[in-house]
């Protein structure tokens, strides 16, 4: 049985929105989305159990899950499919594979959560479309989106550097530039003034690339 709070609306959730709440029974026992405060939470979904994309991405994510762990980030997998399939998948997985996937991984067969968060209309035939990403933030809040297609397996790793990115960033009152990674250069916000843009300082001249180390 799946409860999901008032916010509950068909139209997709944008960035900085409060995450809707939920309670969902899954893999590991009932979940919770407030369970989660105070951590970073990366939420996905998949289309369905049993999928070769899906099955790649789930491996990749439980190898990765500890370097995710490292960072303050817990995994939370979602499926429109039942529980008792998401069970026998992760133990395939684990007998196919040598993997074992021990974050939770949610039902929802009645599409309630999946609609709450936009991941698909109310009117959708199938749950086809239902491959998102949120990363949510310790206060319960959306700090960023991903979008893929079903057939197209998403990166562990950039995920990975997404969340490490926003804590930076968050952290340091910073941007990051493309292709950051942890421990590299951030970016100042552009000189507002004639004083500032004189006394930029750094590799380059320009007043609108500002540096400085982590």
């Amino acid at each position: 049985m799946t409860d999901t709070d008032s916010r509950a609306e068909t139209r997709s959730l944008r960035i900085n929105d409060n995450a809707p709440g939920f309670s969902a029974r899954s893999t590991t026992g009932e979940v919770s989305l407030a369970d989660y405060r105070g951590r970073w939470v990366l939420f996905f979904s998949h289309p369905a159990d049993f999928t070769p994309v899906c099955t790649s991405e789930f491996i990749a994510f439980a190898r990765a899950k500890e370097r995710f762990a490292a960072c303050g980030c817990d995994l939370l997998g979602l499926s429109v499919d039942g529980l008792y399939s998401h069970l026998a998948w992760l133990r395939d997985i684990e007998r196919s594979f040598g993997v074992k996937v021990d974050f939770p991984l949610i039902e929802d067969p009645s599409m309630v959560i999946a609609q709450a968060y936009g991941m698909l209309d109310s009117a959708a035939p199938s749950s086809a479309t239902v491959r998102a990403t949120y990363v949510i933030d310790p206060k319960g809040v959306i700090r960023a989106i991903v979008w893929y297609p079903t057939n197209i397996g998403r990166s562990v790793d950039e995920l990975l550097r997404l969340v490490e990115a926003l804590q930076v960033s968050q952290r340091e009152g910073a941007s990051t530039p493309e292709g950051w990674r942890s421990g590299g250069a951030l970016l100042e916000q552009p000189a507002t003034t004639i004083e500032e843009a004189g006394a930029t300082e750094g590799p380059t001249s320009a007043w609108y690339y500002r540096e400085r180390p982590e």
